[in-house]
């Protein structure tokens, strides 16, 4: 979705100008996270019956994606310290 590769690229700059490289660190992040539920969908923690959440291992956010007809979906990239729902308005 839109807002998700937003939410992702904003991180990331966000990430380099603290620290140039920090936003690699998390892109590669993100990355790992998306071949874990790639290949175990059903092993992260659901959110509603649709949607399921993956945290990163080393920044405060999780990847909140779908698993629709055997594809998955990214819904949202979030900052875990946020307002926890805010997702939700990504989803029509």
């Amino acid at each position: 979705m839109e807002e998700a590769k937003f939410e992702l690229d904003e991180t990331i700059e966000y990430y380099n100008a603290e620290l140039p490289g920090l936003g690699d660190l998390f892109l590669s992040e993100v990355l790992e996270s998306l071949d874990r539920f790639a290949r175990f969908s059903d092993a992260w923690h659901q959110l509603s019956e649709n949607t399921r959440r993956c945290q990163t291992k080393r920044f405060p956010f999780g990847i909140i994606y779908s698993v629709l007809d055997g594809e998955i979906l990214i819904v949202s990239v979030s900052n875990l310290h946020r307002e926890p729902n805010h997702w939700q308005g990504h989803i029509r």
